[in-house]
């Protein structure tokens, strides 16, 4: 990893644990996120993982307008950053701790992949 590419991935980490602190505040059954990125692709290859605790939870949060808030909120942070990214909830995805479990034996590691 480049010099810039450390900078960046710590800035962007630092961005993305302020979006997970608030989420974890403001949203129910929000767990944790994690990001993928490729730096040589970057800010198109970002993507962004938000974990729930149970299917019931995610359905209920992607039912409602709470998405597009944290997407909105994630789009702002970064921008603040310096990572503009216009269409946000396309670098979004998002799962559950049951889903995990029921499909890699709760293994996030081989999931992610």
């Amino acid at each position: 990893m480049r010099k810039t590419d450390k900078k960046r991935d710590n800035q962007l980490r630092q961005v993305l644990t302020e979006v997970c602190d608030a989420a974890l505040e403001d949203i129910e059954g929000f767990q944790w996120l994690t990001h993928r990125v490729d730096y040589a692709r970057f800010p198109e290859s970002l993507k962004v993982i938000c974990v729930f605790d149970t299917d019931g939870s995610l359905t209920t949060f992607l039912s409602g307008s709470q998405s597009d808030r944290l997407a909105l909120f994630m789009q702002k942070k970064l921008a603040g950053a310096g990572v503009d990214i216009k269409h946000m909830s396309a670098h979004i995805s998002y799962d559950s701790e049951e889903q995990c479990e029921r499909e890699h034996q709760g293994q996030w590691a081989r999931r992610l992949k």
